[in-house]
């Protein structure tokens, strides 16, 4: 069986810090169709990405980032961390030569570990 993964979500406790931090922070661009409860992201090759107000039921005292890892290749992961920085983003670790070629981690508001690898 043959599958490929097209579309991210991930619950956020406020849709407007995340759109913010998402699209000011790391430059992502808004989707123009976005449903109700969600921000969309997409990207020149067509992957998406999205936030989405919390399931019901959610707990939201809980850190909703830990144990997840979502990792974005970039052209420039040394750019993108100049503009993390400069947005003032919480960078978990630096630049530096990773399995997949030169990568940071960033965190989002919610806790969520970002990696940016340069392909």
């Amino acid at each position: 069986m043959k599958t490929r993964l097209d579309f991210v979500s991930v619950q956020v406790r406020d849709l407007k810090v995340s759109e913010t931090f998402y699209s000011h922070t790391i430059g992502f661009e808004v989707a123009e169709q976005t449903p109700p409860g969600a921000v969309v992201f997409k990207d020149e090759q067509g992957a998406f990405f999205a936030v989405r107000q919390p399931l019901p039921g959610t707990d939201l005292s809980k850190d909703f980032g830990l144990g997840v890892g979502i990792w974005f290749e970039v052209v420039d992961a040394d750019a993108l961390h100049a503009r993390v920085v400069s947005a003032g983003g919480t960078v978990v670790s630096a630049p530096q030569p990773g399995p997949f070629g030169r990568m940071f981690v960033v965190r989002d508001p919610d806790g969520y570990q970002l990696t940016f690898h340069q392909g």
